[in-house]
C-alpha cells in the first residue's frame, strides 16, 4: 500500500534551510495497521503530511497504491485526498464544522464529493459507537466523543488509507482503548490500512509493528512476536509491561547495507563517532575501539 525509498523532505525560508526527513524507507502492506514513533522532530508528522498530500516530498520515492506522490499533479492530488486517504488529528477541531450535528458532518465530505449517502454515514457512527448521538451538535459531545466523530468523518468517502497523528493524545486511558478498539474492527473489518504516528508506547504495543523514527530516517522496527494475540490476550500477557515484552526489535538496514544501532546501546558501550567492528563467522561483533598503544 506504502512504499518509500531514500524520501527527503526540505523546508527552505530565506535565510535557513531544514531538512526533517534524510532518505526515509517504510514499506506497508495493504490492510496493515502499524504505527510510527519517534521524538519531536524526528520527522514522523512530516511522514504523516507527506502521506496525507499535505506536503509535497523534496525527493526520494513514495508511493501509496497507484499513486506516486513525488510526481502527482494539483488535479490529482485533490483527487487522491478525496478518494484515497482519510486523515485524523489529535486536535479534532480540524476534522469537524461545530454548528452541525454528529451526523451532518459526516454527511458533510460526502456532499463535497457527490457522493451522498446518508445510511453509510448512520452506519459509521453506529460503528464508532454513537448510534444514540447522531443528532447531537459538538457542544453536547464529549472531547472522546467528538474524536469519534472525527473517526467517522475520515472515513466517509470510503478511503483505502487512514492516517491518524496523535489520535489518543488528548482523552483519557478508558478513551484511548475504546478509539484502538474502534481502530482494530475498521481495520479487519472493512479493511482499511491504518498508520498511527504517537509517542504513546502503550498504545503503539497494540499493534503488530511498529516502526521508530530517529532524525528523518527509519531506525528500528518492532515485530509482535505473536500476531495472532488480539488487544485484550496482548495486554494480559505482557501485563501491561512494556512493548518490547511482546515485540521483537530489529535494526534496519537501508539500501546501502547502513544500519542505524539504536543510541541506548551505543552510549552503555561509550561509543561516540567510531567503533570497532568484527565478524566470527556467525555473528557481527561492535565494540568500542581498540586503545592504540
Amino acid at each position: 500500500m506504502i512504499s518509500c525509498e531514500e524520501l527527503v523532505k526540505i523546508y527552505k525560508t530565506d535565510d535557513i534551510e531544514v531538512v526533517a526527513l534524510k532518505g526515509l524507507n517504510i514499506s506497508v502492506a495493504q490492510g496493515e495497521m502499524m504505527a510510527i514513533i519517534g521524538n519531536s522532530g524526528s520527522g514522523k508528522s512530516t511522514f504523516l503530511n507527506i502521506l496525507g498530500g499535505l506536503d509535497r516530498p523534496s525527493a526520494g520515492q513514495v508511493r501509496v497504491g497507484e499513486w506516486n506522490l513525488l510526481k502527482i499533479t494539483d488535479e490529482e492530488l485533490v483527487q487522491y485526498k478525496r478518494n484515497t486517504v482519510g486523515f485524523i488529528w489529535q486536535n479534532n477541531a480540524r476534522n469537524l464544522v461545530p454548528y452541525l450535528t454528529a451526523l451532518e458532518n459526516v454527511e458533510m465530505p460526502m456532499m463535497l464529493s457527490g457522493r451522498y449517502d446518508r445510511a453509510y454515514a448512520k452506519q459509521l457512527l453506529e460503528w464508532v459507537g454513537l448510534k444514540e448521538r447522531m443528532g447531537n451538535k459538538l457542544q453536547q459531545l464529549s472531547g472522546g466523543e467528538q474524536q469519534r466523530v472525527a473517526i467517522a468523518i475520515s472515513l466517509a468517502n470510503r478511503p483505502s488509507l487512514l492516517l491518524a497523528d496523535e489520535p489518543t493524545g488528548s482523552v483519557d486511558t478508558k478513551t484511548s482503548d475504546m478509539i484502538m478498539d474502534i481502530f482494530r474492527k475498521l481495520n479487519r473489518e472493512l479493511g482499511v490500512t491504518i498508520v498511527i504516528v504517537t509517542h504513546d508506547m502503550a498504545l503503539a504495543a497494540k499493534v503488530d509493528r511498529v516502526v521508530a523514527i530517529r532524525d528523518g530516517m527509519t531506525s528500528t522496527e518492532f515485530i509482535k512476536r505473536n500476531p495472532n494475540l488480539d488487544g485484550g490476550e496482548e495486554e494480559a500477557a505482557a501485563g501491561l509491561a512494556r512493548m518490547s515484552d511482546v515485540h521483537e526489535e530489529y535494526v534496519v538496514l537501508d539500501r546501502a547495507g547502513r544500519l542505524q544501532i539504536p543510541k541506548a546501546y551505543l552510549q552503555a558501550l561509550q561509543i561516540e563517532s567510531k567503533a570497532s567492528m568484527e565478524f566470527d563467522g556467525e555473528k557481527i561483533i561492535i565494540r568500542p575501539p581498540k586503545a592504540i598503544d
